[in-house]
């Protein structure tokens, strides 16, 4: 079992280094770590994105190929007949909403950016229902751009690490941000998104399954015990050291 982390006595520079070393291991735990979404250009990714508030991945993924075919263009969103998109749209849940916001971004695409999805922050988060979470997950997927992405697991396993005791999105981005080289600002992401859903669940954390163990200074909140620890475990490719 490791020795506790005690990180109320550690320098912004250990810090750092420890960050960037549990991004490192992450990325040998979760190889095929990556956005979820399916999509073929930044519009489809944003609007799966908008639709997966709330909403499973693999439920948005089974009704986008509809959603996609149907309305292949901002304009098309822009023009979209409500209550059949919300139709189309009700697994997803929030479907009212989402459909608002669907149709109010194809219309500001189509009347202020052309048709075409914006490739900044600034411009993205004026869109209806898009902030900074759902920005960044197009630019860092769609556009190549690096940004955080701070959603439930990105939040949860940045105060169990240590990284920040912040609970606003804004200031846990801006924090990961400053410790995090910027060409892993995206992949980053994906990757603690991963071990949130893999291992370090909002309950149970499978801690004596966890390989950042001795860099985690929440390693106890769930079960230590290997073996009970490996029973919590979900969905992953492969066995992973325990304890490294």
């Amino acid at each position: 079992m490791p020795a506790a982390l005690d990180v109320a006595t550690e320098t912004p520079l250990a810090r750092t280094r420890r960050a960037r070393r549990i991004v490192r291991l992450l990325g040998e735990i979760h190889p095929d770590a990556r956005i979820a979404l399916h999509f073929d250009n930044a519009l489809e990714l944003l609007v799966a994105t908008v639709l997966s508030a709330q909403c499973t991945d693999k439920k948005v993924n089974e009704v986008t190929p509809a959603v996609f075919a149907r309305y292949p263009s901002a304009a098309a969103y822009a023009g979209a007949d409500r209550a059949e998109l919300e139709a189309m749209l009700r697994p997803t849940g929030f479907f009212r909403a989402k459909a608002n916001s669907l149709i109010g971004i194809g219309a500001a695409l189509t009347e202020r950016f052309g048709g075409e999805v914006p490739g900044s922050l600034d411009a993205l988060v004026t869109l209806p229902g898009v902030g900074r979470k759902t920005a960044n997950v197009v630019l860092g997927h769609a556009f190549g751009t690096p940004g955080v992405t701070v959603d439930t697991h990105v939040g949860r396993l940045s105060r169990r690490f240590g990284l920040t005791d912040q609970n606003d999105p804004v200031r846990v981005e801006a924090e990961l941000c400053a410790l995090l080289e910027p060409r892993d600002w995206t992949i980053a992401s994906d990757r603690m998104i991963f071990h949130g859903r893999r291992y370090c669940h909002a309950r149970r954390p499978a801690c004596g399954a966890c390989a950042l163990a001795r860099l985690c200074p929440s390693f106890g909140l769930g079960p230590t015990e290997a073996g009970e620890a490996a029973r919590l475990v979900r969905g992953t490719r492969g066995d992973v050291e325990a304890l490294r």
